[in-house]
């Protein structure tokens, strides 16, 4: 009899976790000026981390609800960003005989779970593969066409989810603004030389997910590796007349310079549109500044524009590590501020 009932238990659980997305229980969001509000009215501010592995990996590695779970329940985060891959979301990674069918159930699950906790998830585009399924499958200056194709599929599954935010693509670099806003051809090098794929630019992915009647908030980054926002202010905004808003999105690294920088590039924008700092985190570095200032100056700076922001990284081998291991204790140079501050207690 115990056996059967913890089959039972088992069948019951697998069902709540993979079934099709639910209805959100997070409370749909817009945007208003420059932040996120509910349909209420009420100022909603996201934090949270990045829950990396889903780009590179058919499951996850097996760990993707874990992290989930323990980012919310332990580190109090109220936002998951789930970076994903195009080609895994369709099934053309290698290894994958299912058409992508297990991997899109396990963002249903992140997201069922996230929604009844009353939190949110950024499912963020952070892998391309320049126009061609199953091959050349991780980041790219550009989306594809087949990034498209991605947010056809995937804005019509999360359709006007309260829990889901769509990040377009995640860190466009080294083209035009022009290129960035309506696309145009894009070539990139790679082990065989020069390689040309034409970009819709992300203009037409807002028009994409729309078009599909999904009007969830949009994250959308910026050039220079998702860091500068200085041409949404300089005519190259996006438009989004039939959705709930765009939220910018930037990734700051010690590596992107210091306060002032910060200041030119991204607080620039702040007074016109919401900014989500998409990615954000510090390491041991020589050639960096010690994290142990440089992550109180990046909090605080997070802190005193209350910007909304995701860290990266919750996981042990994708750096800046928040993680010392899958005991899921967290980094003293890095995971331990974030905490801290995720918990109120910076």
């Amino acid at each position: 009899m115990k056996e059967q009932l913890a089959a039972l238990i088992t069948v019951l659980l697998l069902l709540c976790l993979f079934s099709p997305a639910l209805a959100g229980q997070s409370p749909a969001l817009h945007v208003d000026g420059n932040l996120l509000k509910t349909d209420k009215g009420a100022a909603v501010r996201l934090q949270g981390v990045n829950v990396a592995g889903m780009e590179w990996s058919n499951n996850g590695e097996g760990r993707t609800l874990q992290s989930v779970r323990i980012a919310i329940e332990d580190w109090h985060a109220n936002a998951i960003r789930l970076p994903l891959a195009q080609d895994r979301w369709f099934g053309f990674a290698q290894g994958q005989t299912d058409g992508g069918a297990s991997y899109r159930a396990l963002v249903d699950s992140v997201v069922n779970y996230a929604s009844g906790k009353g939190c949110y998830v950024i499912i963020d585009l952070h892998w391309s593969d320049m126009g061609k399924w199953g091959k050349n499958i991780g980041q790219h200056k550009m989306p594809d066409e087949n990034s498209a194709l991605f947010w056809k599929d995937a804005a019509k599954r999360f359709a006007n989810n309260s829990a889901v935010i769509f990040d377009i693509y995640n860190e466009p670099h080294d083209v035009t603004w022009e290129t960035w806003k309506n696309g145009g051809v894009v070539t990139e090098k790679n082990d065989k030389g020069d390689e040309t794929y034409r970009s819709p630019g992300m203009q037409k992915l807002v028009d994409t997910v729309r078009e599909t009647g999904a009007r969830n908030v949009i994250a959308a980054g910026g050039l220079d590796w998702a860091f500068d926002l200085i041409g949404v202010i300089n005519g190259y905004a996006l438009t989004d007349p039939k959705g709930s808003g765009i939220i910018y999105s930037t990734h700051i690294y010690p590596w992107k310079g210091g306060i002032e920088r910060w200041d030119s590039k991204v607080t620039v924008a702040a007074g016109k549109y919401p900014i989500l700092i998409g990615e954000v985190g510090c390491q041991p570095d020589p050639k960096q500044e010690d994290p142990a200032i440089w992550a109180p100056k990046v909090l605080a700076y997070i802190e005193k524009h209350r910007f909304n922001w995701t860290a990266w990284c919750f996981h042990p081998s994708a750096s800046p590590c928040m993680l010392k291991d899958w005991s899921y204790a967290p980094t003293l140079y890095w995971g331990r501020p974030v905490k801290q501050a995720l918990t109120g207690n910076q």
